[in-house]
């Protein structure tokens, strides 16, 4: 898929994909929310008012209040793409945000998903 077709998608949209994958696995919504408010610094409020914002994707790491600086950490393969190596600094957030959803839904202890 174009990468200017995923940055411009609604996170509103996809949120509850990323939810959905957590929950198939036994995980909830809320342990979902943690991760994605520990890689983009939201909290819940910030990530409410961003679903009912309806921003893009693009704009929803654009106006994070600040990426972990242990994001870096993430490292692995998401559908086929090795996270670490995406180019584009945009399509390798949306990468890292889909590999901690995976983690999570693979049982990963919470500990080891945050790269604490």
């Amino acid at each position: 898929m174009d990468a200017n077709k995923v940055f411009a998608m609604k996170f509103s949209k996809i949120y509850p994909l990323l939810v959905q994958k957590a929950e198939r696995k036994g995980r909830t919504r809320q342990e979902a929310d943690q991760v994605i408010c520990w890689l983009t610094g939201y909290d819940e409020d910030g990530l409410a008012r961003q679903l009912q914002a309806d921003v893009s994707y693009a704009a929803f790491f654009e106006q994070a209040p600040c990426i972990h600086p242990n994001s870096e950490k993430i490292t692995g393969v998401v559908c086929g793409v090795r996270v670490e190596t995406v180019e584009d600094p945009m399509m390798r957030l949306i990468r890292r945000l889909d590999k901690l959803i995976d983690e999570l839904a693979k049982g990963k202890p919470m500990e080891k998903i945050l790269r604490t």
